[in-house]
């Protein structure tokens, strides 16, 4: 039994505390993009855009692991770490493909399938420990949401007076 646990927890090269930090903060700011889609009830809110962000994470750590792994048997394989987050990319914008519908002539989710694409590439950042980048990321996106938000809703009352 303890033969099973070993192998379930090799060593890793980075710290196990590094690691949980960064899929932590994936998650988190995965979920400060996805409440705010959440707030305007759109189709892809808090859970998706943060399982998006931590999978994302989870995806560009296990790269970086097998970059620098030893215990893996895989020392004669090489490996391209940009394939990952090519990987990352195409998963995240299959997903956020199913949030863009057409709906009597409109489409509607591209802000949320590209809010989607973009907690990929906060998951990706948070996975390579530039954690700053993915928070002043989250925080421009929020303030290009939210401020976009507030002058398209401007403009369509002021062609509604018209």
């Amino acid at each position: 039994m303890l033969e099973l646990l070993d192998a379930a927890f090799l060593d890793t090269h980075l710290p196990k505390s590094h690691i949980a930090l960064r899929l932590v903060a994936a998650s988190i700011l995965g979920a400060v993009i996805g409440a705010e889609r959440e707030w305007r009830s759109r189709p892809a809110g808090l859970r998706t855009h943060t399982l998006t962000a931590l999978a994302s994470a989870l995806f560009t750590v296990v790269m970086l692991e097998i970059l620098h792994s030893d215990t893996l048997g895989m020392e004669h394989v090489v490996v391209d770490p940009v394939r990952i987050i090519e990987a990352v990319t195409s998963g995240v914008a299959f997903l956020a493909a199913g949030a863009i519908i057409q709906s009597r002539g409109r489409v509607q989710g591209i802000t949320t399938g590209a809010a989607m694409w973009l907690a990929g590439a906060i998951g990706v950042a948070c996975g390579l420990g530039i954690i700053g980048i993915a928070v002043m990321a989250t925080v421009v996106a929020l303030v290009v949401i939210i401020s976009l938000s507030l002058i398209g809703r401007h403009s369509e009352r002021s062609a509604d007076r018209e």
